[in-house]
């Protein structure tokens, strides 16, 4: 398939336009479709179909100018895009393992049957049903949106039966579906990105560190600080979830480590991560690379990483245009990359870019990082 040469991308974030810096070295024609005029990854497309993400005309209309499709992030119309396959048109990943990964129920429930370690769960269809499984569980437990949450949001820790009442509410109130998560007393987040092709072949990268603040994530160190044999586990256990969802491109698995190493998956992302900026830098082909090689059918690049390295988010501090402030500054920092993705709104925690280091350790490179990160904010320029 490697003769393939325009690539269809629905999401014009900066996922969406990393991918693009990665298809235009090897020549690839892109196609963006994406609500707002101005994303980050409109300057770099060749075509930009403006239209909703369920707007199931236009996404007809991608399709019929590409080779094969793509998408920066889960929550988009899966109906058309099985429809779509069925009529021939070649969409990776596949819209069979996006339509259960959307969910996170069905996720969490495709991992448990098979074979993989997960959080305890129900499903909820009451509020009443919240109460009965507190009773199961104790407190605090999870209370999480099955669909369209993202950095937090769409999740809601209930710390006492009393607050079952707000969380419920908080979540919609029942018009939304909800399931419950036994508490997971965890001592680290990790995050494991793999990615295969068409042909099966298989890489899985190193395992990053992940830190969040709010719920947003704010550092990945990699490698983590975690022992050889969690590692093993790690990988083997990212090589299971791959299996289960016949994956194709890009795959982060997202797990929580417990402080015996235990090992529960928290939640699987079909495409490129947050958490795998780092792999720009840091490790001899990127995610974004690597995802592109991998939909296009070339084979895939080796993930070695070169250095230690650390990535922190960029989020906005204000509400309004964009204003970038101290960016000379923070590019006098050697070991440390910025990149900013050209959002033309700033909103508080809204990611507007990152910053990679790298060091001969993970302590240099966070030094690196944060010294960079210190230098430079994103406000409102009025």
């Amino acid at each position: 398939m490697s003769e393939l040469k325009r690539i269809g991308i629905i999401g014009g974030g900066q996922l969406g336009k990393m991918m693009i810096l990665d298809a235009k070295r090897y020549g690839y024609y892109i196609v963006t479709l994406d609500p707002t005029k101005d994303c980050p990854s409109h300057a770099i497309s060749d075509e930009h179909i403006v239209a909703d993400f369920d707007d199931v005309d236009a996404i007809r209309v991608l399709a019929n100018k590409v080779d094969v499709i793509t998408y920066e992030f889960e929550h988009i119309h899966v109906a058309i895009l099985k429809e779509l396959e069925k009529e021939g048109h070649a969409i990776y990943p596949t819209p069979e393992s996006l339509a259960v990964i959307q969910n996170k129920f069905s996720q969490k429930k495709s991992l448990l049957e098979g074979g993989v370690p997960v959080p305890d769960f129900y499903e909820v269809k009451q509020r009443s049903d919240i109460h009965r499984i507190g009773q199961i569980f104790g407190y605090p437990m999870m209370l999480k949106t099955s669909t369209g949450g993202y950095d937090g949001k769409g999740n809601f820790l209930i710390k006492e039966a009393k607050d079952v009442t707000n969380a419920y509410e908080q979540l919609g109130g029942g018009k939304h579906p909800l399931m419950v998560e036994r508490f997971v007393d965890f001592d680290k987040e990790i995050s494991v990105l793999a990615c295969r092709g068409i042909e099966g072949d298989l890489v899985i990268y190193p395992v990053g560190e992940n830190k969040h603040v709010n719920s947003i994530l704010d550092e990945t160190a990699v490698p983590a600080n975690i022992s050889d044999d969690c590692t093993k586990r790690a990988m083997a256990m990212v090589t299971e979830v791959m299996n289960i969802f016949h994956g194709v491109g890009m795959f982060c698995v997202e797990l929580f480590v417990t402080h015996d190493e235990e090992l529960y998956v928290n939640e699987v992302a079909p495409r490129p991560h947050n958490s795998g900026h780092y792999t720009i830098e840091a490790c001899l082909t990127s995610q974004f690379e690597n995802h592109i090689r991998a939909i296009v059918g070339l084979p895939l690049g080796d993930v070695t990483l070169r250095t230690p390295v650390v990535m922190k988010n960029l989020l906005g501090e204000a509400t309004g245009t964009c204003s970038v402030i101290g960016l000379m500054h923070a590019c006098q920092i050697s070991k440390a990359k910025v990149h900013l993705y050209g959002k033309k709104e700033v909103k508080p925690n809204r990611k507007m870019g990152h910053i990679t280091a790298i060091g001969s350790t993970v302590d240099e490179a966070r030094e690196a990082a944060e010294l960079a990160f210190s230098k430079i904010k994103i406000i409102n320029e009025e």
